[in-house]
């Protein structure tokens, strides 16, 4: 391609044999951190959810969907309201009718 990085800032020209081992030392540096990170943070989501933390989306409880449309509320007005999409909102109020 004809194009070359060099780096004023930091020193690095990577058309140099020197300046390549310093790309690929960086590039190596970065990717172990890379890895040590995702690890801490699979270990961190592990110990929360042995502690018996729930991770994600808080749950909202489905009666409120019913309780919103009962008040004269709209299916699609409810699931505004209650932050969830209008097919989950129809999904409880099925639930909740018996599957009819």
């Amino acid at each position: 391609m004809g194009v070359a990085f060099v780096s004023l800032h930091e020193g690095l020209d990577a058309t140099t044999p020197a300046g390549k081992l310093q790309m690929h030392i960086l590039g190596a540096i970065a990717e172990f951190e890379r890895a040590r990170i995702a690890e801490r943070v699979k270990a961190g989501l592990a110990r929360a959810r042995a502690n018996g933390r729930r991770l994600g989306r808080p749950r909202l409880v489905v009666g409120e969907v019913v309780l919103a449309s009962v008040r004269g509320l709209s299916v699609r007005r409810a699931a505004g309201k209650l932050g969830v999409s209008t097919a989950t909102a129809h999904r409880w109020l099925q639930r909740e009718n018996g599957g009819l």
